[in-house]
């Protein structure tokens, strides 16, 4: 187990040498989305009984955060260490490819919850949220970090260049996390968008993460946490297998 806690420790310090820009620049553009949408939303949309929109927006912010910044975390690191050739100093060791996974999905999730944590705790400036289940939220918030970061391990084995890491980045992470209940609940859209809104596992992680602070949520936790898990294991075992095979990285 030593490679596999050396790996962690050296990702953990990676992007904690660099905290200004892995932790506090997204904890800053997050509360900026914060500031904007409840200035200029708070009296005109109402979600949930009793929950104002400033408090409905907070936890969807916080996954949203973590959910882009596990990403970002593992898929950054590889990338960078295949450009610049560093990637040998990582493969040259006998350190096992489940260890290689669980080092990068760690890290992901440290780094994530972190952020998480910072935009939490910032946006109790501008209203308190309750917290009805904290187990549903450490849950979600676990189950969500580690597979986005599974899911940057598998970009950046794909990718070959950084505009290739940018496009995935910009193209799919970004805009799955928009457009998952975030800033609306799916109950106010039309019932197409909703029935598509049900594909995307994001909107599980929201709304499943959601449900723990207020105790109401558009569908079941159960059944959220459910799609979010076996999304996990799939992406886990495609990654697995990909670092086992050394696609893209001993060929």
């Amino acid at each position: 187990m030593t490679g596999l806690w050396t790996l962690f420790y050296k990702e953990i310090l990676r992007f904690w040498k660099v905290s200004l820009q892995t932790i506090l620049s997204p904890v800053v553009t997050t509360l900026l989305y914060l500031l904007i949408f409840s200035h200029v939303l708070e009296e005109h949309v109402h979600v949930y009984p009793g929950v104002n929109y400033t408090a409905f927006l907070i936890p969807g912010l916080v996954m949203m955060a973590m959910l882009q910044n596990a990403f970002a975390n593992s898929s950054s690191s590889l990338i960078q260490s295949k450009m610049n050739g560093s990637i040998v100093f990582i493969l040259l060791p006998p350190l096992a490819y489940w260890e290689f996974f669980a080092a990068y999905v760690a890290a992901s999730v440290v780094r994530g919850v972190v952020v998480g944590l910072g935009v939490g705790l910032a946006g109790l400036w501008f209203t308190v949220v309750p917290l009805v289940h904290p187990m549903w939220i450490l849950a979600f918030a676990l189950l969500g970090c580690a597979m986005l970061g599974a899911t940057g391990i598998v970009s950046s084995l794909w990718a070959e260049s950084y505009d290739q890491m940018s496009a995935v980045q910009n193209f799919i992470i970004v805009p799955l996390t928009f457009l998952s209940g975030v800033f609306y609940s799916i109950n106010s859209l039309p019932p197409f968008w909703q029935g598509v809104s049900r594909f995307n596992p994001f909107f599980y992680l929201i709304d499943g993460f959601r449900y723990g602070f207020f105790g109401t949520s558009d569908v079941s936790p159960v059944f959220g946490l459910s799609i979010v898990a076996s999304c996990f294991l799939a992406l886990s075992l495609a990654t697995l297998l990909l670092l086992k095979s050394g696609y893209k990285l001993r060929k």
